[in-house]
């Protein structure tokens, strides 16, 4: 079949949702043409969990959308649970769509008798049945490793950097910045779409959920930051670097990222706080309490419906942003 070819065969695809983002399972299958599947998922009185798959499964391609986001534990076992339910249910292949792999940040030991957890959940999710897992901007390139099924990674940079040629961000005087070291190859993509330079962001974290900024490396002075993360949790980071670049002369801050968990007062201390705008993607629901005037969402369904049509038809995955880059 032709890949740029507008006619495809899809009625051997189902798409399922679990309860962790049915909007967003709604709008992939807007996006794909495509109805969701039947599927119940329930809680008994005492907590666990029930499912049921309402519509035959056997030698289907089936995509169920589940992020592991909060409750994280309850969306987790969720997902094993409906994957052992297609699993005897006979389907043919099973691809988890994980816009957002929770316990990601848990990727190695740092101190003694520490787990790893990210293995720990990969593990899981393939021992319950998974075939192939499709997912979004993972907190560390090493993830797809832990993995012993194929994994396609998908990245909202291009998203985001097409978004903001759109709001002629590339022709103003902007710097990328990179918050942390282990962020860089994110924002030198995006400094590469905005044709501009990048700064990075030196730090260290005591302890989780904090940080303490050492050094900015880059021209910051008189310039609009723009700062790219894949996870805003509590802002705790992204505030104290906004602060920092201020320090060091930056005109005004813009806060860029794909998962907006928004833990705790993360909302109003970026309403409030010194940065101009918030862009971010809807990886993860995003409820009305946690939505503020600043805040822009982008919509990842058409990239992620793409990558599932592609998946499905056995058709390149890489090619798809080629038409985004600079």
């Amino acid at each position: 079949m032709n890949e740029n070819s507008l006619e495809y065969d899809l009625s051997n695809l189902k798409l399922f949702s679990g309860n962790a983002h049915p909007e967003l399972a709604e709008k992939i299958g807007e996006y794909l043409g495509v109805a969701l599947g039947h599927l119940t998922c329930k809680t008994f009185s005492d907590g666990e969990t029930q499912v049921q798959v309402n519509e035959s499964a056997r030698g289907m391609d089936v995509f169920l959308l589940q992020p592991t986001c909060s409750p994280a534990n309850e969306n987790i076992m969720e997902l094993l649970i409906m994957l052992d339910a297609f699993r005897r249910a006979s389907a043919r292949r099973v691809t988890v769509v994980l816009s957002y792999y929770g316990y990601a940040r848990q990727d190695k030991k740092i101190k003694p008798r520490e787990p790893v957890t990210a293995r720990l959940i990969a593990d899981l999710i393939t021992m319950a049945g998974a075939n192939r897992i499709l997912t979004v901007d993972l907190h560390a390139e090493q993830i797809q490793g832990f993995f012993n099924v194929p994994v396609d990674h998908l990245y909202m940079g291009p998203v985001i950097g097409r978004y903001l040629l759109d709001e002629g961000y590339d022709e103003q005087d902007v710097v990328v910045v990179s918050p942390d070291v282990g962020g860089v190859q994110r924002a030198r993509s995006l400094a590469e779409i905005l044709g501009k330079p990048l700064a990075i962001i030196a730090k260290r974290r005591p302890e989780p959920g904090k940080v303490d900024i050492m050094e900015i490396i880059g021209d910051v002075k008189g310039k609009l930051a723009i700062m790219i993360d894949d996870i805003i949790d509590t802002a705790g980071s992204v505030m104290q670097g906004a602060e920092a670049l201020l320090k060091r002369g930056a005109r005004e801050i813009v806060v860029t990222g794909t998962h907006a968990v928004f833990s705790g007062n993360a909302a109003i201390n970026l309403q409030e706080g010194p940065v101009k705008r918030v862009i971010v993607t809807d990886t993860i629901p995003i409820d009305n309490r946690k939505r503020f005037p600043k805040l822009t969402i982008l919509p990842c369904a058409p990239v992620l419906g793409e990558a599932i049509r592609r998946i499905h038809l056995d058709q390149s995955i890489s090619t798809m942003f080629d038409s985004w880059r600079r």
